[in-house]
C-alpha cells in the first residue's frame, strides 16, 4: 500500500506493515508547473519531512535542467539540479516502495541508469555523515554486506571531505557516480569512476551546484 495525496506518516505501518510508504509531500511531480522544487527544498526534505518516516517523492528525473534552462511543461517535464543529485535521492529518501517518476525512454541508455538498476529500497542499517539544514546532506546505508552513500547540496557547489569509518574493516570497491566537471552547465554529465577504498580512509568529492553523490562500495574478498 503506497497512499498519496495523503497526511505524513503516524507510526500506523508499526501496526499494518502492508503500509509501505506515504507521499506528504511536495514532490517532483510539481515540476510540471512549479520551478520550486529545487535543489534546496530537496535538501531542505531530508530535515523536515523525512522524521516523520518513509516518503514517496518520486524521484528520478533524468531530463535535468539548470535555473536559466528549466521550463514548467506537461510534456517531458524537467527536473532542477543534475543527474546525480537525482541518484542521490533514492539513498537520502527513505521509501520502500520506490520508483522511476519518468516514461522509460527518459532512461535508455542514460548515464546513472546502472546505479538505479542496483540500489535497494530496504536497508538494515543507517548512517548520517554529515549535514547543515537546508544546505546539504550526505548518508550512507548498507544492505547485505554492501553500503550506499547519497550526498546532496543546494544551489551552492561545494567541496566534501567524506570519512569513510562506517564500511568497518577491509578494503572496498568503490563505484562513483560524481558530477561531472561541467554539471554545472549540463545538469545530465555524469563522471563514473571505481577505486579501491579502506574503512578510516577519507573521500574527496565535488558537489556542482545544485548536485549530488552516489556511491556503491562493495567489499573486496
Amino acid at each position: 500500500l503506497d497512499l498519496h495525496g495523503s497526511y505524513k506518516p503516524t507510526g500506523m505501518s508499526r501496526t499494518y506493515p502492508n503500509l509501505l510508504t506515504q507521499e506528504a509531500v511536495l514532490g517532483l511531480e510539481w515540476s510540471r508547473w512549479y520551478r520550486g522544487i529545487d535543489p534546496e527544498h530537496n535538501v531542505t526534505l531530508a530535515f523536515t519531512r523525512l522524521i516523520a518516516g518513509p516518503m514517496d517523492y518520486t524521484p528520478g528525473g533524468f531530463r535535468n535542467a539548470t535555473r536559466r534552462e528549466f521550463r514548467a511543461r506537461r510534456r517531458k517535464p524537467m527536473v532542477l539540479g543534475t543527474r546525480c543529485h537525482q541518484l542521490a535521492m533514492y539513498v537520502v529518501y527513505e521509501s520502500t516502495l520506490q520508483m522511476l517518476c519518468d516514461s522509460p525512454a527518459a532512461y535508455r541508455g542514460q548515464a546513472g541508469f546502472e546505479f538505479l538498476k542496483r540500489v535497494p529500497t530496504v536497508w538494515d542499517e543507517t548512517k548520517v555523515i554529515d549535514g547543515k539544514v537546508a544546505d546539504y546532506i550526505v548518508i550512507a546505508r548498507r544492505s547485505g554486506r554492501e553500503w550506499y552513500l547519497g550526498g546532496m547540496t543546494d544551489w551552492t557547489p561545494r567541496e566534501l571531505v567524506i570519512p569513510l569509518e562506517f564500511l568497518g574493516e577491509g578494503q572496498y570497491i568503490a563505484e562513483i557516480y560524481a558530477d561531472a566537471e561541467d554539471a554545472d552547465r549540463n545538469p545530465q554529465a555524469v563522471e563514473i569512476r571505481r577505486e579501491v577504498v579502506e574503512a578510516g580512509g577519507r573521500m574527496r568529492v565535488r558537489l556542482a551546484s545544485g548536485g549530488g553523490l552516489a556511491v556503491i562500495f562493495t567489499p573486496l574478498p
